[in-house]
């Protein structure tokens, strides 16, 4: 029995998944015949995967291995993050394509994906984390190498974040109060939820400049509210940017434009 390309984030035990599908990633050890090697694998373009609450991400993986016989195929591209996130696709199921480079080199390719409404279950938020990309490839004379850590890659929570300048306009002097909302997906409701005590900064531009500069660092509240007050000077334009974390990336809002009297 083979799993499907869209095994991702299963909400069953790694154990559970290895028993249907036999012996793979999931439970073989490093190891590998002869002097086929792996030379580079990168997983989504070298980017981490983001996931917000709804749509199926797609990440591209390429596997390039060498032989001096060449590479015959890239048997699973299998994802593992903390137990029990897991995901794989299969070179006999058509999800792996592989093209040669040379007469001793190939690269193989496929794409894990990524659900967070899976009907299998969302494992939920601690998916957010450093995964393992592994792999076994064979050679045309029956060499194999088999990595359980051929390369690590992040799953990360879709971020968002708003700004709001007001009052719009303002006379020259007087206060301008910059709210905001920063938050990420919650994989264990399926919503947004506020990012709560992050450093996010407030940015100025000039209606008549080019380029944006930081004003002051904000720190989120406990609902991921961001709310700040600046004295108005000219007309132009705020706007909120965080910078990210290991589990969220950095986002920055749409700006908003003041008008100043």
């Amino acid at each position: 029995m083979r799993t499907s390309a869209r095994l991702a984030m299963l909400g069953t035990s790694v154990a559970l998944v290895a028993t249907a599908i036999g012996a793979t990633a999931a439970q073989a050890a490093d190891g590998g015949s002869g002097n086929i090697t792996i030379d580079k694998v990168v997983v989504n373009g070298g980017k981490p995967v983001v996931v917000g609450t709804t749509k199926v991400v797609s990440a591209k993986v390429s596997v390039t291995a060498s032989d001096d016989s060449g590479i015959a195929r890239t048997t699973y591209i299998s994802a593992f993050g903390p137990n029990p996130n897991y995901a794989q696709i299969w070179y006999d199921d058509g999800d792996i394509t592989c093209v040669e480079a040379s007469a001793t080199t190939s690269t193989c390719t496929g794409t894990l994906t990524f659900d967070p409404q899976a009907a299998t279950g969302f494992v939920g938020n601690s998916a957010a984390a450093t995964w393992n990309l592994g792999t076994l490839v064979s050679a045309n004379d029956a060499n194999y190498i088999h990595r359980d850590a051929a390369t690590k890659f992040k799953v990360q929570r879709l971020s968002r974040l708003t700004t709001n300048a007001a009052p719009e306009p303002v006379k020259k002097g007087k206060i301008i109060t910059v709210t905001g909302l920063l938050s990420r997906a919650n994989w264990d409701t399926g919503k947004y939820m506020g990012y709560t005590q992050q450093k996010v900064t407030l940015q100025y531009r000039k209606k008549t400049a080019s380029t944006y500069t930081d004003v002051k660092t904000v720190t989120s509240s406990s609902t991921g509210a961001l709310k700040t007050t600046v004295t108005a000077s000219a007309d132009g334009y705020f706007r909120y940017k965080f910078a990210g974390t290991s589990t969220t990336p950095a986002v920055t809002s749409t700006s908003d434009f003041v008008d100043v009297q």
